[in-house]
């Protein structure tokens, strides 16, 4: 780590571009029921870790001049490939035994965006909703659409067995055991599990914000449930008029709560700054509605937002000739 924070402060102090204004680069990696006691000192470790390298590989682009779809792209990629999070290789698995992924992208300068939702093939979705963004027509593909569509653009196509971790089989084993018992609906109801989407949020040199998410969806999904990552407004939206969002929780609220675009509407009419809009929505009006989760985001001034109303959230920050911050419990 010491020897990528040495790179961080050389580039910063000697890096010949001519920045219009602040770079950042926000990231999370999930929320939910996240407990110290729960968490061993290792398994922390390398949670850290990967938050750590996935915030650094971004910003290194922003440094560079790159462009803010560029650093999404690279810092969520970091975060598909790693087995901790529910997104990409460490995907969760549907009631059937498989693998069902969904993401979205979104530009702040052009309001276009991208999305694909129950790939079980796409090695990185995200790269799939960036092509999807920019070399279609559409918003949104899903399934065997989605696959066919990515394989078109020379995306890499993994076997099925790519994304099994015997971490998130176990995990499906122990809720179908739960489920036919009344202390399995409790838990259901009780929202006792860890929501692990990804997601990115970075600012580059040119003022434009891109938002992106990727996610494994929901353990023990059933019928093609898709939840709010793939869902622009609801899991991502980005408006280089306010700001640019990615929310990881229970999908279905922050569909219901339309909570990406919300915090950007009550940004631009009623002039809250991007902590206050998030603040009321995530623990006011997605509290309200019964919904657990979070948000990430930054605004066109590169102001960090990390906001969630569960017990904790695997998330970090770094700003222009910043030092990365990274957090995973209540602080």
């Amino acid at each position: 780590m010491m020897r990528n924070s040495l790179i961080i402060l050389l580039l910063s102090v000697f890096n010949p571009v001519s920045y219009a204004q602040d770079i950042a680069l926000v990231i999370h990696g999930g929320s939910g029921n996240i407990y110290r006691e729960n968490l061993s000192d290792s398994l922390e470790g390398l949670y850290r870790e990967k938050l750590y390298e996935a915030l650094i590989s971004g910003y290194e682009i922003l440094l560079d001049g790159g462009t803010s779809q560029e650093a999404v792209k690279k810092a969520i990629n970091i975060m598909e490939d790693s087995p901790l999070f529910n997104a990409g290789k460490g995907a969760v698995f549907t009631n059937a035994g498989t693998n069902e992924m969904d993401a979205s992208i979104m530009d702040g300068s052009t309001l276009n965006a991208g999305a694909v939702a129950g790939v079980k093939q796409i090695k990185n979705p995200i790269n799939a909703a960036i092509d999807v963004m920019n070399y279609s027509p559409h918003v949104m593909m899903t399934g065997d659409g989605a696959e066919a569509f990515a394989k078109m653009r020379g995306l890499e196509i993994v076997d099925a067995s790519y994304f099994y971790t015997e971490r998130r089989h176990m995990q499906l084993m122990q809720i179908k055991e739960r489920e036919s018992t009344d202390q399995g609906n409790q838990f259901i109801k009780n929202h006792r599990y860890k929501f692990g989407t990804v997601g990115a949020v970075a600012l580059d040199k040119s003022g434009n914000m891109v938002a992106g998410t990727s996610t494994g969806g929901m353990t023990n999904k059933k019928y093609g449930r898709v939840g709010d990552s793939p869902i622009i407004g609801a899991g991502t939206y980005a408006n280089n008029k306010t700001c640019g969002i990615s929310a990881t929780g229970h999908g279905e609220y922050f569909i219901r709560g339309v909570v990406a675009y919300d915090i950007s509407a009550l940004m631009e009419y009623t002039g809250l700054s991007i902590q206050e809009a998030a603040d009321l929505v995530i623990h006011e009006k997605l509290a309200e509605l019964g919904g657990v989760g979070g948000v990430i985001g930054l605004d066109a001034k590169g102001n960090v937002m990390m906001s969630f109303n569960s017990n904790g959230m695997f998330r970090g920050f770094i700003k222009q000739k910043g030092n990365p911050q990274i957090f995973i419990f209540k602080e």
